[in-house]
């Protein structure tokens, strides 16, 4: 009982931070559960039905504040969701400790080049063929489909392996690639992220993975969590969100490479 609530708090205390940046936070939650006793695939599954009713209950407030860009979710995140579908069924198939590095260096690189000052982009009138020029609300952005598509796709299928979300590599993605506002990318993520998600646990529990006992009660604290944590992000400047986001990318790279060591 006392391991499940001090689980709990942690999940919880994420759930804010993570939901803020529009990121599902399964770096985060797998390792904490594994600590826990619980074992890989098992971790992975109950942090992907945490990361879908976290990122819904952000989504919720982050859509009634018009920051979530729909269209643009239903055009780059489908192959992500697929992917992750695929990733979560074979994850049984790759070895896991392997998978934690390379996971740690693209979290890295991620949050450096969110620390970076990025320019806006600005939108052409003039039409090419695999960009689309997309107007939401009072923001303008030139998304390219040809990075978005096979990057989304690729993110998905390691997202479903290791029971996380994306988020960490779409909002850069978006915010750099694409242009789209930091508060805009923030919101999207949130929504895509619960899709890839749901996704990634269908594959999991399929192949048998699922833990009742572990995931209801930290269900339960991480959609408080996410309700506060889309609260907080929509009150927060930008470019400290920008902050926050590179910083616990960087401090769950440590997380990830830490628990790689660890479990070797």
């Amino acid at each position: 009982m006392l391991k499940i609530v001090i689980v709990s708090a942690c999940i919880f205390v994420f759930a804010i931070l993570m939901s803020m940046v529009g990121r599902g936070g399964g770096n985060f939650y797998v390792p904490i559960l594994i600590a826990a006793g619980a074992s890989m695939n098992s971790a992975a599954t109950s942090a992907q039905l945490i990361l879908l009713t976290t990122a819904i209950a952000a989504t919720l407030v982050f859509h009634k504040h018009k920051t979530v860009d729909w269209k643009l979710a239903l055009v780059i995140d489908p192959p992500t969701d697929i992917m992750a579908f695929v990733g979560g069924y074979f994850a049984h198939y790759f070895a896991g400790c392997y998978l934690k590095f390379l996971f740690a260096g693209l979290l890295v690189l991620a949050a450096f080049f969110m620390l970076k000052p990025v320019r806006e982009h600005i939108l052409h009138d003039k039409k090419r063929f695999g960009y689309w020029n997309r107007c939401f609300d009072e923001y303008k952005y030139s998304v390219n489909l040809w990075a978005a598509i096979p990057f989304t796709a690729a993110v998905g299928f390691f997202a479903g392996m290791v029971g996380i979300s994306g988020g960490s590599f779409k909002i850069p993605l978006m915010v750099l690639a694409c242009g789209v506002p930091m508060r805009v990318a923030v919101g999207t993520s949130s929504a895509m992220v619960a899709v890839t998600a749901l996704m990634g646990f269908a594959g999991h529990t399929i192949a048998g993975d699922f833990n009742f006992r572990w995931s209801i009660p930290l269900v339960c604290v991480a959609v408080m969590g996410g309700l506060l944590g889309g609260r907080i992000s929509v009150k927060t400047n930008p470019e400290r969100l920008k902050k926050i986001f590179a910083y616990t990318t960087l401090a769950a790279a440590v997380f990830v490479i830490a628990n790689a060591l660890l479990s070797k």
